[in-house]
């Protein structure tokens, strides 16, 4: 077997693994770079949760469209896991509860009210391409929202940046010169659900958060600066897609799964041997003559 076939052939001969990759691309560019900020933020666990938070919406445009539309689905999901991040943030302002608690609290209902309406009307089948995703099933107009969202996410990254990154680091400082805080947290979580809803349709609900916070997690152990972080985490969440799609095709694996465990495997060879992996805590460094 030669390289073309190995890295090239299964492209070029099938349409579906094409589009499946454009779509890893896609998602990577603006996954990736979200998912630097939301580790900044320490809102790590918080993406996990509001990726499982779009299910009920998902679920109840799966029951409207009465098929896998990945389009009424996305919608749906869209507006499932805005009320959530709304309702979080509302109940930790006015209640005692920190926001980490809300969230936890409103994603395991989202989690268990999605399971039940699919179930409800769904087979076993439905359920599994709900929770795992279909990659491999994405077509055209899918592509088109996927594209679409990545393109909205650049651009709104590119406008609010500077911002984002002080309200990242000192929002007392942003409070204190007049900046509006809470306006770009929730453009902020605007663009985390955008890009969990595109996750969504390819990696499902499970998996969803896996291009956003395994990628950035690799960056950080990579690199200290910010702009070199969000590349190398749209980078290697793209290599990971590329990488994952090319193994499931040869070994016969479920293609999302196999794209996360790509990323998870290189997070692993980060931690052993990126510059603050651990082999640089266990090899002395040589010391500076005079």
């Amino acid at each position: 077997m030669t390289a073309y076939d190995i890295f090239l052939a299964p492209f070029a001969d099938y349409g579906f693994m094409r589009r499946a990759l454009i779509a890893c691309l896609c998602l990577g560019l603006g996954s990736g770079p979200i998912g630097v900020f939301l580790m900044l933020r320490r809102m790590s666990l918080m993406g996990d949760a509001m990726s499982h938070a779009v299910l009920p919406g998902a679920a109840i445009g799966y029951l409207i469209a009465g098929s896998l539309s990945l389009t009424a689905m996305g919608l749906g999901g869209l507006v499932a896991g805005l009320s959530v991040a709304l309702l979080s943030g509302l109940v930790s302002r006015m209640t005692v509860l920190q926001e980490d608690a809300s969230f936890a609290s409103f994603y395991l209902t989202s989690l268990a009210l999605g399971v039940l309406i699919v179930s409800l009307r769904g087979s076993n089948i439905d359920l599994l391409h709900v929770l795992f995703g279909t990659i491999l099933a994405i077509d055209a107009p899918a592509l088109y929202q996927i594209g679409a969202i990545t393109t909205v996410t650049l651009l709104a990254l590119a406008v609010i940046y500077r911002p984002l990154v002080v309200e990242c680091f000192d929002p007392g400082f942003l409070r204190a010169v007049g900046g509006r805080g809470a306006v770009y947290h929730f453009l902020f979580l605007l663009l985390v659900v955008l890009n969990l809803v595109a996750s969504f349709q390819a990696l499902g609900t499970l998996m969803a958060v896996g291009l956003m916070m395994l990628p950035a997690a690799i960056a950080q152990l990579w690199s200290r600066s910010l702009p070199a972080m969000m590349a190398i985490a749209a980078a290697t969440a793209t290599a990971s897609g590329y990488i994952g799609l090319i193994a499931s095709y040869h070994l016969e694996f479920a293609s999302g799964p196999t794209i996360i465990i790509t990323a998870s495997l290189i997070y692993g060879f980060s931690i052993l041997f990126a510059p603050s992996g651990l082999a640089r805590r266990f090899i002395p460094r040589p010391h500076l003559r005079g």
